[in-house]
Order: C-alpha cells, then structure tokens, then sequence
C-alpha cells in the first residue's frame, strides 16, 4: 500500500485510457535523453569544427547529463508546487531557447553552456512524466506503465545515433539543433493542447519542506529510492568499463562493442515489456524479487565465468549481462513505481531526488567503471564490481523497506493525520 491509499481523481481515471496521453509521457519522456544521444555522432565534426581536442567536445554530452540531473531535482518539487503543465511548458520554452542558441553557437563553450541549458529545460519531461504516471494510474498500474513509457523509449533512443549521423551527412551538424527544437515545439503544443493538469490537491500545510522531511525519513521510500538508484548504476558500471574490455583486452573493434553493447540494451527492452505483462497480476515486491533474483543469478555467472577464463569471449560477457539486464529492468520500473507511490502528492519531489541521484552517482560509477576495465588485465574487477552492487541492491529491499502489513499501518496513520490537519 505505502502511502497510496487515495486514489487518482476522476478527472484524471479518465486520461488513464487516452493513448494521446500515452504518447505524450513518451516523447516527454524521450526528448532529453534523445536529444543527449543524436548529437554522439557529430562529436569528431565539432572538435574538428572548432578545433579543439576531441575531449572538450565530449564536454556537450559530459555537462548535459550534470544538466539533467540538476534538472530532476529542480523541477520535480517545482510540479508538486505549480502544477505538471506550467513546469512542462517552461521546460521546453527553456530548451527551444537553448537550442536555437546551439545553432547559432560560434564557439565550443557557447555550445558547452547552451547544451547544459538544453539539457536542464527538456528533462524536465523526464521527472514530470513519472510523477504525471503517478497522478493518473493506481499504484498497482504505476509499474507497467513505467515499462510501458520505457520500451518505447529506449527503441527511440536505439534510433538517434543513427538518426544523428544521417542528419549531420546530408545537413550539418546545426541542422541537428534545428531537429531538436522543432520537435521541443511539438511537444509543446501537445501538452498545452492534449494534457490538462494532473497535479493532486494538496493537503493543508503541505510544502517542499515537509514533503522532502517526511520522504527522507520514510524507510520505505529510502528503501525504494535506492534499490533503484543502485539497480540503474549496474548499468552505469557495465557501461564504463565495456569499451576497454572488448576493445583493449579483447582486441576487437569499436564497432563491435556496439554491437554486442546494443544486445544489452534489447535485453533491457524485452525486460520492461515483460515486466508491462506481469505488473497488473502480480505486486511491485513479488516483481522486485523476482529481478533481484535475475540479477544476481546473473551476474554471479559473469563472475563464474571470470574466474574460469570463459568469458575472455563477448559472446559470454555480453549474453550473461542480457540476464542482468532483464532483471534490472522489473528492479528498476517497480522501485521506482514504490518510491512515487509514498506520497502521491508529492511525486514531482521524489522523482526529482531519484533521477537526480541516478544521473549523479551515475557519472562517478561510469568513470568507476572505466577504470575496472582500463586498469585491469582480465574482466574479473568489473564482474565482481557487478555482483556487489546486485548484493547492495538486493539488501536494501530486504532490510530496509518494511514488511508490507507494517507499511500499510504507517499509510493509514499518515492519512488519517493528514485528514485531521486539513480538518483543522
């Protein structure tokens, strides 16, 4: 139960059916992230564009993902306060402005500085989204509908690269802004046109404050928070150290590393739609232990497989990470679907803080995981670097978010408190 005992209004039961709403918290969803990946390969152009080096490029995805973490943990408390609409609409006035100010970029900060300002407007999609999830579903739809959003997604960001690349061939590398903004005003439109407010009513005496005091001392929430902040940076870590596996130990191509990187990321797809079947029968605890499980069987093998010399192979490597990420993607969706489900009316705050720590410590385990592999000889230091993270993951839903009958209790005392608050 966890706090959900309200359900959605009926106003917005009603939008639950709309597949336009649907297809709105997908491409508000999508837009930031998209927008990071379809400028990846135009990198080389840039630095040769505005001859720097390769890595100061690198800065115009390295301080676009600081923007969208600093993004979350602004604007999500920002909706609980103003509203899903004026904080989205913001978002993506302020990531038009920054676009249009890329293409027009005359040096590699200006467009450093006007990435970071691109990236802080759109993800705002991404944190608004999952609170407007919230806003609209029962709690035991929030999941599948996370999956939902997530499937669709992550087969748009399969695509920009690529998409990216074709543009930047036949237009040049601004054309790609031009691309990014035109889409930010479709976006727009829709949400000013399609999707009505969804924020709940608060109840008296609510604020930023007391919403975060409450949260942060809620060890169910704590619990959710970081089974899924730690679920995502086995991601992160995998992701870091790759490259310098199959490239440098390996010795083979950049090329196909991708390949075999991209088998992770179908995997990954094929989770959260299974995970889109499963939610509506069976509850967020059962389909978190089940991913737990599948991450840990799974990364215990790649870490057999270390030990033995197996995996010295990608097909190894690459095929038993496909379990983990399987069961990363029912961690992650219904972790996330417990945590916003705390406190309802505050879920533009608690999704803030969640994809703010996500992206951050993100960032650090990325390099962490660049580090594994480039200093290391075989993959034994990123497998076990794996299974810990599985191990901490798997411990925080254990013993730290409550059993389900003692939360139930402390949702009903808190509602009842709150209704007396409001009656006073």
């Amino acid at each position: 139960m966890h706090g959900m005992i309200s359900k959605p209004p009926k106003a917005a039961t009603n939008l639950a059916t709309s597949r336009g709403v649907l297809l709105l918290l997908v491409v508000m969803t999508g837009i930031a992230p998209i927008s990071l990946y379809i400028l990846v390969p135009a990198l080389p152009v840039l630095a040769t564009t505005f001859g720097s080096d390769i890595s100061i490029a690198q800065m115009t995805v390295s301080l676009y993902m600081v923007g969208i973490a600093l993004s979350q943990l602004i604007m999500g408390p920002l909706s609980d306060r103003f509203g899903r609409r004026p904080v989205l609409l913001g978002g993506l006035a302020l990531m038009v402005a920054a676009s249009i100010a890329c293409i027009f970029a005359e040096t590699l900060p200006q467009l450093i500085a006007a990435r970071f300002f691109q990236a802080l407007g759109g993800a705002a999609g991404m944190v608004v989204s999952r609170a407007i999830i919230r806003d609209i579903y029962e709690r035991d739809r929030v999941a599948s509908m996370i999956s939902l959003v997530v499937a669709a997604l992550m087969i748009g960001q399969m695509v920009s690269p690529l998409t990216g690349g074709l543009i930047e061939t036949a237009f040049g590398w601004r054309a790609i802004f031009y691309a990014i903004a035109v889409a930010a005003i479709f976006v727009a439109v829709g949400i000013a046109v399609a999707l009505p407010e969804t924020r709940r009513s608060r109840a008296a005496g609510s604020g930023f404050r007391r919403d975060v005091g409450i949260l942060i001392t809620n060890r169910a929430f704590v619990g959710y928070v970081m089974c899924q902040v730690l679920a995502s940076q086995i991601i992160f870590t995998f992701a870091g150290g790759g490259p310098y596996i199959v490239v440098t130990q390996m010795g083979r191509s950049s090329a196909e590393y991708g390949a075999w990187f991209a088998t992770t990321g179908f995997a990954y797809l094929v989770g959260n739609l299974l995970c889109v079947r499963f939610a509506p029968r069976h509850s967020l605890e059962k389909l978190i232990s089940f991913g737990l499980a599948l991450q840990l069987a799974g990364s215990l093998l790649n870490l057999l497989w270390s030990f033995t010399g197996w995996n010295e192979a990608p097909a190894w490597l690459f095929g038993t990470q496909m379990i983990v990420m399987v069961g990363n993607a029912f961690v992650m969706a219904n972790s996330a679907a417990g945590a916003i489900s705390i406190r309802p009316e505050a879920a533009g705050a608690a999704s803030g803080a969640m994809g703010f720590l996500q992206q951050g410590i993100g960032a650090l385990m990325s390099q962490f995981g660049a580090y594994l592999g480039g200093h290391s000889a075989t993959t034994l230091p990123l497998t076990s670097a794996v299974v810990a993270i599985s191990l901490l993951c798997a411990c925080m839903m254990i013993f730290v978010v409550p059993r389900r009958e003692v939360v139930v209790s402390e949702a009903l005392i808190g509602q009842a408190e709150e209704e007396e608050s409001g009656m006073m």
